[in-house]
């Protein structure tokens, strides 16, 4: 109850600062300007938001109307705001852009017409109203775009289609703020220098390009005066960025020097206060805001970021189907070298190595050919050779035991050559599906992934840890589809660092950002570590385990573990029969999993894998089953992965839901069988997996346990307790219980 009302506390104080953050917009935009007409901002604002933050824009406008009693002036705002609040609350989709855009442009055209027929200037306001309700039309159209691409991407995508929706709300922003009268300086124009400065800095000469060219367009949108003021923004970010891209402090001096100085050299009045207050606010606020800047909320790349993952998805794909190719031919060499030997080719080897030395051989090879080959094939055919089955085609011949030897011979060959051949068949068998398996496994890896390298971020990590002697082979760091920070580190083997915590700590330091670190993972040559954000959702596991009657080890494995990109698995072997064996069989399958999965294979191609290594590690029948859970720690997703195990228990939304399949463990098949699927889940939400050990006479219990109990300890311990109950067997079993819930961090 607790965490429900801190959860509901939480969301109402994010909804009240978003309440109130509108609010002041349209009590800030209501009495601004855009080329000495009204300007449109707060019109816009209203009609591209949703209805509870639209709501909150009117409010503040109206407010700042009557305190500066405005409220004639501008009845037409207030009347177009009116109207698209009630069209948001009866016609249209909140959240759709191009509703929005129309609404807007209807609303301020039909509040305009009616305004005007009532002062009786009807005829030649309309045309300006209907240029006016377009321009706020589309002004909504990309306040809508902008919303909806920050809710989804929780980022600022400049990059098409919404780059420029972006550009549409910066400028409009920037020449609402240039009209705010204040004392010293230009809210507008300080905030455009900030912004081109920062361009120029981060993103480098095409930043500062792009950043003073938007801002200057704001600027001569609000005043010509405000314009001729930052005329040359673009040529002074254009500088900066090719000088400068390292200290702030200098950048922010060679950025001011530049632009007064190419002020002074147009010729432009800029020995006012103002003018200079602008300049040197606008790069105070840029010293303060750029140690806190992050590309995690700027996406700027579209097209050539996705040129190497592509080329590197390409020959990946390749790759694979090459290794198919090969597995094919293989396959057919196989094919053919294990044909059997035809059977005329042992009648000519006997009759060459009998006959040859025969005084009958004339005879029995011209004038009774055909009978001789008849009796030589029957010999070929025969299991057993005796003079009760010998051939009477064969009657006459004079070394009737010679040619028995002979075929007796021929007839073990043949046995042990088959022998050879079955052997080389399953051992065929396994290679193609090794090779199968490698197969998958590239072509997975190739699959283009939904990560946003980060280059600035990579930068920042290996010039931190290079102060401390640290020296990772590679950096590669990329925000997920949750937009939370992943980094992989590469070290040498023989230069691997001793302490993984010590360098999760400096590159939180130098980022400002919490990190949380997963095992660290060897490859043999290197060692790979993966540093991250923490997800929104983590798990709580609790398990519980007895060992059969008269064993001191239990055969049941388990193991808890994440794969350091979001994605947590509980992992539950039991080994074939009880004590010390079947545990090396559990352990080993437990133990390839987790490799496989932190190495980055999925877990298809892992189970298939680890199948034949079980198949082919020894003379001996050995198996073992296989019940996973994979949950995304960022979107909560549950994924059921079964091979031979017993059935599991989800508590999901007040029901209990039993998943099973018949499927064959690990070991005992050749051709590997796995169940997987997805399945609904939520916070709070239980996932009971079990061994062999828990009859199915227990289930009814078990879901009436869930039902009443949210203790997952005590569930966990009562099933185990219980098993023995159950039972019908004399002979009891190993019972492993793990209980997991998902809780929001």
């Amino acid at each position: 109850m607790k965490r429900i009302k801190k959860e509901l506390l939480h969301s109402s104080m994010f909804s009240a600062s978003a309440y109130l953050l509108s609010a002041a917009a349209g009590f800030l935009l209501a009495d601004t300007k855009l080329g000495g007409s009204a300007s449109f901002a707060d019109i816009a604002l209203c009609g591209g938001l949703g209805l509870t933050r639209s709501a909150a824009v009117l409010t503040g406008s109206l407010v700042s109307s009557i305190l500066h009693r405005t409220v004639g002036r501008n009845i037409v705002k207030i009347s177009a705001m009116l109207m698209i609040m009630a069209a948001k609350m009866f016609l249209e989709p909140v959240s759709e852009p191009r509703s929005s855009g129309i609404t807007t442009t209807a609303s301020v055209f039909i509040s305009g017409a009616a305004v005007s027929a009532l002062i009786g200037e009807m005829f030649y306001k309309l045309i300006f109203y209907l240029f006016y309700g377009a321009l706020a039309g589309a002004a909504a159209f990309s306040v809508s775009m902008t919303a909806e691409n920050i809710r989804r991407k929780k980022a600022l995508e400049l990059a098409p289609p919404y780059g420029c929706a972006y550009a549409v709300v910066y400028a409009l922003t920037v020449a609402a703020l240039c009209s705010v009268k204040t004392p010293v300086m230009n809210i507008g124009l300080t905030l455009g220098i900030a912004v081109t400065l920062a361009g120029a800095y981060f993103y480098r000469h095409s930043g500062g390009v792009i950043c003073g060219a938007l801002t200057v367009c704001g600027a001569f949108l609000s005043s010509q005066p405000a314009g001729m003021t930052v005329v040359l923004l673009p040529a002074a970010g254009l500088l900066t960025g090719f000088l400068c891209q390292k200290k702030l402090s200098f950048a922010a001096g060679a950025f001011t020097v530049i632009h007064l100085m190419l002020m002074v050299l147009s010729g432009t009045d800029i020995y006012t206060a103002g003018g200079i207050a602008d300049v040197l606010c606008g790069t105070g606020v840029f010293m303060l805001a750029a140690p806190y800047y992050s590309d995690k909320w700027i996406i700027t790349s579209a097209g050539d970021s996705t040129a190497l993952p592509e080329m590197i998805g390409s020959r990946m794909s390749f790759l694979s189907d090459s290794i198919g190719a090969v597995r094919l031919e293989a396959e057919h060499i196989a094919k053919l070298l294990a044909e059997r030997e035809d059977p005329e080719q042992i009648v000519i080897r006997s009759s060459e190595e009998v006959c040859k030395r025969c005084c009958r051989r004339l005879t029995c090879w011209r004038s009774e050919h055909d009978s001789t080959v008849r009796g030589f094939r029957k010999l070929a055919a025969q299991g057993e050779f005796s003079a009760e089955v010998f051939p009477f085609e064969l009657k006459d011949c004079i070394r009737k035991n010679e040619l028995r030897e002979s075929f007796r011979k021929s007839a073990g060959e043949r046995t042990a050559m088959k022998l050879m051949a079955m052997r080389y068949a399953e051992s065929r068998r396994l290679l193609s599906e090794q090779l199968r398996m490698t197969e998958e496994m590239i072509s997975s890896a190739g699959k283009r992934m939904d990560l946003r390298y980060s280059p600035s971020v990579s930068r920042a990590i290996r010039e931190k840890l290079a102060k401390f002697d640290i020296s990772p082979s590679g950096v590669i760091a990329c925000y997920n589809s949750g937009n939370r920070l992943l980094a992989e580190l590469y070290f040498p083997a023989d230069k691997a660092p001793g302490n993984c915590g010590r360098i999760c700590d400096l590159i939180s330091d130098e980022l400002r950002i919490p990190l949380d670190t997963a095992p660290p993972v060897h490859s043999g040559k290197e060692l790979r570590l993966r540093v991250f954000e923490k997800p929104a959702y983590s798990i709580q596991v609790c398990a519980a385990a007895t060992c059969a009657g008269g064993s001191r080890e239990s055969g049941d494995t388990s193991m808890t573990f994440t794969d350091g990109t979001g994605g947590a698995y509980v992992v539950l072997s039991d080994g074939m029969g009880c004590g010390r064996e079947a545990a090396v069989e559990s352990r080993l399958v437990v133990r390839m999993f987790r490799r496989l999965i932190t190495c980055g294979a999925d877990y298809s191609s892992a189970i298939r894998l680890i199948n034949s290594i079980m198949l082919t590690k020894s003379g001996e029948e050995s198996f073992a089953t296989l019940d996973a859970v994979r949950i995304d720690l960022d979107s909560c997703g549950l994924t059921v992965i079964k091979s031979g195990a017993a059935a599991t228990l989800i508590r999901h939304r007040g029901t209990v839901m039993k998943i099973s399949q018949s499927t064959f463990p690990i070991g005992i098949y050749e051709h590997s069988e796995t169940f997987s699927r997805s399945y609904d889940f939520e916070e709070g939400d239980i996932v009971i997996m079990f061994s062999d050990g828990i009859s199915e006479k227990e289930y009814r219990f078990i879901r009436e346990l869930l039902l009443s109990e949210n203790d997952l300890k005590h569930i966990v311990d009562e099933i185990c307790r219980k098993a023995d109950t159950f039972n019908p067997n004399v002979r009891s079993d190993d019972v492993t219980v793990i209980g997991i819930r998902v809780k929001k961090n």
